[in-house]
């Protein structure tokens, strides 16, 4: 869990959705622009099992996507 909020806490800094994720196919997607967030910030997501989706349009993750 404390990946997870880790996660979440380096997606507040570039946005604030209304409804900032959904599951599908086991799959946790976060609707932030991978364009904002800096090369560091993504580096650490990808470490924390989140990666820009196949879209372009937000990060997904397997690790938290069972739904």
């Amino acid at each position: 869990m404390e990946d997870l909020l880790k996660a979440i806490t380096i997606f507040l800094k570039y946005g604030n959705p209304r409804n900032p994720s959904h599951c599908e196919h086991d799959i946790l997607y976060i609707k932030i622009n991978p364009e904002l967030v800096s090369e560091e910030d993504q580096k650490e997501l990808e470490k924390l099992s989140f990666s820009p989706d196949e879209f372009g349009n937000g990060f997904c993750s397997y690790r938290f996507g069972s739904c």
